[in-house]
């Protein structure tokens, strides 16, 4: 995602000096300014909508390969039971999360010191890009939730073959895949995000910080629960939630990152 050439929206171009005596600068509300740094993210569509898909294309194709791989192994051909079964712990469904995480640091360590340049202030970039977040995470979530219906409605495309009715997905109703497909995608979009923000505020102190507190905080956890023996009773809350409850708890952290992402942004620069 580069910056030296992208299209700026209109919104977001530099003002006149106050001393031009011919043009006189817009006045434009926070709302317009908001959602021009959405467009402003948007110019690169490739990044944000292009690539993912793409990796999701490439998911299911290796999918079908590997289907058919088992099913002949198996000698019950493409869709054979082992095939069938197997598919349903395949992780393929998840590709592209780990790529959106990449995408929400660019959104902060490229987009952030281009912004500025224009005149947006830190509130209305953050504003913005959490609104693309949401938004990309809408339109996946329903794209995503509509593909498992129709896998399952066809038997895995007519072939047996079974991607997104995976894992958890496809178990308990399309809401509760709608649900968390969407959370999934703003949890990876703000924790991406947040440790950007880290970053753009203090540098590799920060980062060493964070992630040493990071990994204090969760073998503590492990330790804790280990030493008290607590294990059994950690899985029978996890079954008791079923997956709209887990998914609706993970929305917790997801708007601490969220929180966290803004704090941290208010006072960072956009130095080198």
């Amino acid at each position: 995602m580069t910056t030296t050439s992208t299209p700026v929206p209109s919104d977001l171009r530099e003002t006149p000096s106050m001393s031009d005596p011919v043009v006189t600068a817009p006045q434009h509300s926070i709302l317009t300014r908001i959602w021009s740094v959405v467009r402003m993210h948007l110019v690169d569509r490739r990044t944000y909508i292009g690539i993912p898909w793409l990796i999701v294309a490439f998911a299911f194709v290796i999918s079908i390969i590997i289907s058919n791989i088992i099913g002949f192994a198996t000698g019950n051909g493409l869709g054979g039971v082992e095939a069938t079964e197997n598919q349903r712990y395949s992780w393929a469904v998840l590709a592209p999360q780990w790529y959106l995480i990449v995408v929400a640091v660019q959104s902060i360590a490229f987009g952030f010191p281009f912004a500025l340049g224009f005149s947006v202030t830190r509130r209305e970039f953050y504003l913005g890009t959490s609104l693309l977040f949401v938004l990309i995470s809408a339109f996946n979530a329903v794209a995503f939730t509509l593909l498992t219906q129709i896998e399952q409605l066809t038997n895995g495309w007519f072939i047996g073959t079974y991607m997104f009715n995976a894992l958890w997905f496809g178990q308990s109703g399309w809401y509760v895949d709608l649900l968390a497909f969407f959370v999934m995608q703003m949890l990876v979009f703000f924790v991406g995000a947040s440790v950007a923000t880290i970053y753009m505020r203090w540098r590799m102190p920060g980062m060493l910080v964070f992630w040493v507190s990071f990994a204090l905080l969760l073998l503590g956890s492990i330790a804790l629960i280990t030493y008290t023996s607590s294990w059994p009773m950690v899985g029978t809350w996890f079954v008791a939630q079923g997956t709209a409850g887990i998914f609706a708890w993970l929305l917790i952290p997801t708007a601490f990152a969220a929180l966290g992402g803004f704090l941290a942004l208010r006072r960072a620069t956009p130095k080198n």
